[in-house]
Formats: C-alpha cells, sequence, structure tokens
C-alpha cells in the first residue's frame, strides 16, 4: 500500500511510525509534514485546510488509504471529496465531524443518546452567557463552541478570567460559547475506531495533561504529555466507556442520517458520579496518540479498516510535549534543536517531532509551539518515565519548557483516590464494575 498522511504534527509523526512498521505498507507521504516525518515519508507541500487540495493529492501520489491527521480538514470536509473521488480515507464525512467543530452540536447528540456529560448551556450573546456564568458558579468553565486547537477552553475560579473567555469567544456575528458545570476526577481519553459496519474498536486508555505547568498550573494547552495504559483505573473501564458513551453516540449519529466513522476520541472526566464526557474528538489525540500506537502490535492499516481488533505490547509507554519558550501564549520559534540523535539513540525511545522544520542550511529548527513529543516504552510505567525524561535531557532548545511530572507516582495515587471514591465500599476499583 501507498498511504498518504495529511497534517504536520507530533500525532502524524506517531501515524507515520506505526504505518512505517506495518508490512502491508511499503510507500509513505506526508504532507506538509515536519522535519521528522521527513525522515520516513515523502514530504509534500499541503494546504490542509482546503478539502480540493487533500483530494488532487491523494490522487496525484496515488493513495492506497489516505490518513487524515487534524481536525480542520476533517470539520472542512476534506473525506467527502476523497469519498467523491473513489479514494479510500479514514475519517468522518463534514456532517459527523460536527461532533467536534461544534461543542453545542456534541451537548445535542449526547443528550439524545442519554451519554453522561456535564450540564451546559450555549449563548450567542454576552450578557445571558454572563447571567448562566454566575448561575453555574467556581469553578467556571468557559469553551468556544468552534475549533481552538485545543486551546478554546478556560477553567478558572476568576470570575473576570471567565467573563474574558466568554467575551473573548463571542467576538463575531456567528459566535457561539458553551458554558458546563465543572466536573472533579481525573481526566481519562479514550479513542475507539469505528468502522463502516458500525463496529467499535476500543484502543487503550489514556491520561492527557492539558495545563502547561506541573501540578495542573497554568493555562490550557494542546496537551504538555501523556501515558497509557492507567494502573490505577478499573479494568472495566474501556468496556463501560464504550457501553454508555461511544456506543450510544455511534447510534445515535447513525440515526440522524449522518453515520460515523473513522475515529471518536472521548475525553471523560472520572467523577464520584461515574464518568461524564468532558469532550468529543474525531480524529487521533495529540499527545496521547503517541503513546498509544508506542505499544500497538497489530498492523495500523488492519485496525483502521477494522480487519482486526487491536493487541498490544505489555509494558507501559509516556510521551512527554517539549514546547517552545512563551507557549502557549506566544512561542518563539526558529531556535536551533540538538541533541537529537543522543536523546533517540536510548533504548525504545523515540523524538517524534510536532512543530520542526529544517532551515536552509539543513538543521533542524523549531516551527511550532509544541516542539517534540518524546516517547518511551518500558516495563512498567516508572521504567518508561525514566527513559522518557532522560531522553528529554540530552535535547537542547534555548528556552524549552516541559512538564516533569507526567506519569508521577503522586499524581496516580490521587487519581486511584478519586476513582475510588465511585466504587462500592469494599469493592476493588481495579476490578471491572457491576452494571446497575
Amino acid at each position: 500500500m501507498k498511504v498518504l498522511v495529511v497534517g504536520s504534527g507530533g500525532r502524524e509523526h506517531a501515524l507515520c511510525r506505526a504505518l512505517a512498521r506495518d508490512p502491508k505498507v511499503d510507500a509513505l507521504v506526508c504532507a506538509p509534514g515536519n522535519a521528522g516525518t521527513a525522515e520516513l515519508a515523502e514530504p509534500r507541500p499541503l494546504d490542509v485546510a482546503d478539502p480540493d487540495a487533500i483530494a488532487e493529492l491523494a490522487v496525484r501520489v496515488g493513495a492506497d488509504l489516505t490518513v487524515i491527521g487534524p481536525e480542520v480538514p476533517l470539520v472542512a470536509g476534506a473525506v467527502d471529496e476523497l469519498r467523491a473521488h473513489g479514494l479510500p480515507v479514514f475519517g468522518p464525512s463534514a456532517a459527523a465531524a460536527r461532533l467536534e467543530g461544534s461543542k453545542a452540536f456534541a451537548k445535542g447528540v449526547m443528550t439524545a443518546a442519554g451519554v453522561p456529560t456535564a450540564a451546559a448551556r450555549d449563548h450567542t450573546e454576552v450578557e445571558p452567557a454572563l447571567a448562566d456564568l454566575d448561575e453555574f458558579g467556581p469553578p467556571y468553565v468557559v469553551k468556544y463552541d468552534g475549533l481552538a486547537a485545543g486551546k478554546g477552553v478556560t477553567v478558572t475560579d476568576d470570575r473576570d478570567a471567565a467573563v474574558a473567555a466568554v467575551r473573548a469567544s463571542l467576538r463575531g456575528p456567528d459566535d457561539r460559547v458553551v458554558l458546563e458545570e465543572y466536573l472533579d476526577g481525573p481526566e481519562v481519553s479514550l479513542f475507539a475506531v469505528v468502522t463502516e459496519s458500525g463496529a467499535v474498536l476500543p484502543l487503550l486508555p489514556a491520561q492527557d495533561h492539558k495545563r502547561v505547568g506541573d501540578g495542573d498550573t497554568g493555562p490550557n494547552t494542546g496537551g504538555m504529555g501523556a501515558y497509557t495504559p492507567l494502573p490505577w483505573a478499573s479494568h472495566g473501564l474501556s468496556a463501560e466507556i464504550v457501553a454508555t458513551v461511544i456506543r450510544p453516540t455511534v447510534d445515535e449519529m447513525a440515526r440522524r442520517g449522518t453515520p460515523f466513522t473513522g475515529l471518536l476520541y472521548a475525553g471523560l472526566a472520572l467523577t464520584t458520579r461515574g464518568p461524564r464526557v468532558v469532550e468529543f474528538n474525531v480524529r487521533f489525540g495529540d499527545p496521547e496518540v503517541q503513546a498509544i500506537l508506542a505499544l500497538l502490535s497489530t498492523p495500523l492499516t488492519d485496525v483502521l479498516s477494522g480487519r482486526r481488533a487491536p493487541v498490544w505490547r505489555s509494558g507501559a509507554a509516556i510521551s512527554v510535549v517539549v514546547a517552545a519558550p512563551g507557549y502557549p501564549a506566544a512561542p518563539r520559534l526558529g531556535d536551533p534543536i540538538r541533541g537529537l540523535a543522543a536523546a533517540g539513540a536510548l533504548t525504545d525511545v523515540d523524538v517524534l517531532h510536532a512543530g520542526t522544520r529544517r532551515d536552509t542550511g539543513g538543521q533542524v529548527v523549531s516551527s511550532g509551539g509544541r516542539v517534540l513529543s518524546v516517547t518511551a516504552i518500558g516495563s512498567n510505567l516508572e521504567s518508561a518515565r525514566g527513559s522518557a525524561y532522560e531522553a528529554v535531557s540530552r535535547i537542547s532548545l534555548a528556552g524549552a519548557h516541559y512538564r516533569t511530572d507526567i506519569g508521577e507516582p503522586s499524581r496516580m495515587r490521587h487519581a486511584a483516590d478519586v476513582h475510588r471514591a465511585d466504587t462500592a465500599p469494599g469493592e476493588d476499583p481495579t476490578r471491572p464494575r457491576k452494571k446497575e
């Protein structure tokens, strides 16, 4: 097969790594790609927001399969355009991609499907939104309705900050803001491949770290690191989420005449009332996918097509994001990155590029806020964590910053304590939960 991967971030580098290991894949193209993907796949220039350009490129390179990484082309209708050309593609239609493209739409689907989620209201005008803001009370949760590259969510105890977020979300005539109740408990990401027949193939659950600083401090980002599996979560958690969240959502989308196929991501909070959906995405999440695909044994094309359910290698994986100075507000770009070879030389470590390019002299420099996703696997999370941070220490990027607490044991003990509060007295949280 010849596979075209659309995108230029750490997610796309992880997809290219997995596809390069797939015995069915003998040629890869990544458009536009980055300095890391260029080592595995032929780079091609591409405007990822242009569905026509994506379809034209797939025809030109003779792609047997196109895998679309980012959300922007999915919401813009790239899958529809590719299908109109009779080209095989992995991803949802534009109508189905509204699950990510509009938080208000996703809330409506969840309500109709009976999916547990936070109470919410959406508004197009500032004053009614501010009235609801006070009704929900702190911690305030304010979400821009459309796409915002993972940074359109404000969670704060500061009312002034929440008011500012509401006003920033309603600058244009077509803007909408969603206000939600705050959900307590550790967050979990569950991805599932949904086939054309409606079958659901869940991947390993992972935990993302959205805040920029240690201890979940500072503003939200696109993600500063992730790990999988979750040693503190119940063994039946994935099956429970499929039964209560993924399956009802897929069924509701089919009932509406907009069947969902591709990758459905549920970001959840494990509250004291059980799992609650925080958001849906319609593509592989970054940086969770970097860790998840590192443990995949099954050829990726078999999983994407639904031919085989995923099989996982033993152990654990962790991904630590190295960010440019000033990220997420105003990242400084163009700084040289050194030590990549030394970091990648460590056993079971992949230095996945996210925001990189080669300058005119051939040197790898930063080109985005999240620059690298340093991903390691080990026999357990402690081993993987040690390898990942050792690799990070070998990389030099002026002013770079990263979180030091990804997969930290004390954070996992806290998550286990909160998760345990949702179990019956004497029940082991690592045992499958009984249905009520």
